[in-house]
């Protein structure tokens, strides 16, 4: 049998059906499971002719700022920060991560000074009574 089907072939190939061994598929269909894409078909274009579309991914800023809130709190408000400048220009998911990974941030640095301000007070009030 010849591909494409002449006026002497009994039963061509259908719709949907895979060719017998050793024919091409006909051109415009797209190909079945398992086959690779056709040689020359441009990078990043299914075998449909359309380009591939792939949803925007995390935005890597803002989970390292949510990881850093808990890590170094001063990095996590400047990653938080730079996720969300991305995120206005790229398109990218993760805007509750940088939100999450800001306000942590903000408190843990906020508590951490207030802790380093209450050792200072208290050793300069332990120095005053005992002279």
């Amino acid at each position: 049998m010849s591909w494409p089907p002449q006026d002497g072939d009994q039963n061509p190939p259908q719709y949907g059906q895979q060719p017998q061994y050793g024919q091409q598929p006909q051109y415009g269909q797209p190909p079945q499971y398992g086959q690779q894409p056709q040689y020359g078909q441009p990078y990043g274009q299914s075998a449909y002719g359309a380009p591939y579309q792939s949803a925007p991914g995390t935005n890597i800023m803002a989970i390292l700022s949510l990881i850093f809130a808990f890590v170094f709190a001063p990095a996590g408000i400047v990653l938080g920060h730079i996720a969300k400048r991305q995120m206005r220009t790229s398109g990218e998911s993760g805007g509750g991560l940088a939100t999450a990974g800001l306000i942590l941030s903000y408190i843990f640095t906020a508590l951490w000074l207030l802790g380093c301000i209450g050792v200072i007070v208290a050793i300069a009030t332990s120095s005053n009574s005992t002279t």
